[in-house]
């Protein structure tokens, strides 16, 4: 049986995902190999908006066309990934005529179906926006999951055959013979069927053809190969509200500019986004003034956005590609379109291909463009199918409604469990018995937790964005425990530790440019509950040195102290003896002083 070319995808976010499958389901041999959990890096840091194309209608209609029409895609094929909330170009009093009715004549150029709305009749969508507005254009905007859109994905992929490998960073490309040949990983921590190799293991993967789908890394992978990649990232900051204050998505309607765009997703609102240039996009700074920016402006549109309570932020960076020549300085003036940078036409190196700018929206669009490319370098005739193969989840939709109407799912408990699992609804829910809720603010289950530990192993990051737990108005304060005991009994106590530590600090990261009014009440009481409650600031099985257990009394008197100290000097509370004197000698531990 003649073996099939073998593919080696860098980068584990919507495209690379999208790549391995759309190469799988043609029948080669498919390799994905990524640094971090899926969607480690763009991808997970993106509001979450499935375009209609209406923000490109003016400045950028072919980016505006591709959006439009992934867009009827995405929509078919993700259903379970996808909230059709619609969208609205908002008009204020000192926005400008002439840019609206651009906008209307541009999104009609482009296929996307546009109606423009009186300001009443907007409010009668969301009352929430402003009284002073002028009017409005009404579009197909949505809300998409990233997290659930590249797990289907690679799930597709592995079921086609694909050998998906997270936690494990390229370190050098090989290349022989002026060639590119493979690359060498080497593999971190993390267990799960996404990781093969043993933490600290280095591999070399060859592969008769590699691609570079890291996005605004791909000018670090570039240079590992030799070649220059010229992407420019570009940072953009997300706030995350703590409910929805809308149900559709709000852009402002004005040319561009920073804080413009309120997108519900899930439980909550995000606020976005700036867009500043940066030179690494792992190491930028992160800045409060930014955030303020989101709230000031968008409370312009959303009037009760300057008084509602802000749970994180997040930054992402964007993976903008400029042809050489062009000149732009302004980012925002840099095309949305994606390219395929072919090295051996580009640099005279064969084996690899780069596919750098786009969005997530035309994630698909962009990988069939590049598995096509790959399959004609290869000699490979195969047609691509997904644009017409549902992702898992999404196969079948009358499953979803039926178990609606079979287990009376009216609780919100229920019904999101099966909105977030789709056509596997009913497979997963009956998996576990009992099963009870983890993550009350999200709505997650037990039997979803267990799905997603199936692939994510031992890393509750992993099962954080596949279930949406730890990811509401508690931020994991009342969950992140509970998310960690169901890695017991199968992994030790360390192992547990270590994931429930990772998972708390991920979530810290964001939760910390948002510390004022109620949200600095509830980060403090996060603190106390993990700190206080469980210890966990000084944690007895953490430190290096035993603990003498036997020191603590059961807080009764001992025959030798009728204070209450005990015997060998130790008290009840953990404190020492010659402590107690100091404080008695100050007027005790609560004193004056």
């Amino acid at each position: 049986m003649k073996k099939s070319p073998s593919v080696l995808v860098i980068g584990g976010g919507s495209t690379g995902t999208g790549i391995a499958r759309d190469l799988a389901m043609r029948g080669l041999d498919v390799t994905l190999v990524e640094k971090g959990n899926l969607t480690h890096g763009t991808t997970g840091r993106m509001h979450g908006l499935l375009h209609s194309g209406g923000r490109y209608a003016v400045s950028d209609q072919p980016s505006a066309k591709e959006c439009i029409e992934e867009n009827r895609v995405l929509r078919r094929i993700a259903g379970h990934c996808v909230e059709m909330t619609g969208g609205l170009f908002v008009q204020r009093p000192e926005d400008s005529d002439e840019y609206f009715e651009k906008k209307l004549e541009g999104c009609r150029e482009c296929g996307i179906p546009a109606e423009v709305l009186s300001a009443e009749e907007a409010r009668e969508i969301e009352p929430y926006l402003a009284k002073d507005i002028k009017r409005a254009i009404k579009v197909p905007d949505g809300a998409v999951d990233p997290f659930r859109l590249c797990v289907a994905n690679a799930a597709s992929a592995v079921e086609h055959g694909a050998r998906i490998e997270t936690h494990s960073e390229v370190t050098d490309v090989l290349v022989e013979g002026g060639e590119v040949v493979g690359v060498e990983v080497t593999h971190q921590t993390g267990t799960g069927p996404y990781v093969h190799g043993e933490p600290g293991e280095v591999e070399e993967i060859r592969a008769d053809y590699v691609v570079n789908a890291t996005g605004a890394w791909a000018g670090q992978i570039g240079d590992l190969a030799g070649v220059d990649v010229e992407v420019r990232p570009s940072k953009g900051v997300m706030t995350i509200m703590n409910t929805r204050q809308v149900d559709t998505v709000i852009n402002r309607c004005r040319p561009k500019g920073d804080a413009d765009i309120v997108v519900p997703h899930e439980t909550t609102c995000i606020l976005g986004t700036t867009d500043e240039e940066v030179e690494d996009p792992e190491d930028y700074p992160e800045e409060g003034w930014e955030v303020d920016l989101m709230i000031e402006t968008l409370s312009e549109l959303v009037p009760m956005l300057a008084e509602a309570r802000t749970i994180r932020s997040f930054w992402g960076v964007r993976p903008l590609y400029e042809p050489p020549g062009t000149g732009t300085e302004d980012p925002t003036d840099i095309t949305r379109e994606f390219f395929l940078l072919d090295h051996a036409d580009r640099d005279d190196l064969p084996g690899m291909t780069s596919i750098v700018g786009g969005k997530l929206t035309t994630y698909r669009m962009m990988a069939e463009q590049i598995s096509d490319h790959v399959c004609e370098k290869l000699g490979v005739d195969a047609e691509c199918r997904t644009a017409d193969v549902p992702l898992p989840g999404s196969e079948d939709f009358t499953v979803l409604r039926d178990y609606m109407d079979d287990f009376g799912l009216r609780s919100p408990i229920g019904r999101r469990s099966a909105q977030r699992l789709g056509s596997r609804a009913d497979e997963v829910l009956n998996s576990v018995d009992p099963n009870p809720v983890v993550c009350e603010c999200e709505a997650v289950t037990r039997a979803e937790i267990q799905d997603a530990l199936d692939t994510a192993g031992t890393e509750l990051n992993s099962v954080r964005i596949q279930t949406r737990a730890s990811m509401g108005n508690c931020q994991g304060a009342i969950c992140c425990h509970r998310m960690a005991n169901e890695l017991a009994p199968e992994y030790d106590e360390e192992t547990i530790r270590a994931s429930l530590d990772d998972l708390y600090q991920e979530r810290w990261k964001g939760e910390r440019h948002a510390m004022w009014g109620t949200q600095l009440s509830q980060t403090a009481l996060k603190h106390m509950l993990h700190a206080a409650t469980m210890n966990r600031d000084e944690d007895p099985a953490a430190a290096d040195a035993d603990i003498d257990f036997a020191a603590f009394d059961d807080g009764g008197a001992s025959e030798d102290d009728a204070s209450g100290v005990a015997s060998g000097g130790a008290v009840a509370d953990g404190g020492r003896l010659d402590d107690r004197a100091s404080d008695d000698a100050l007027g005790g531990a609560d004193g004056d002083n």
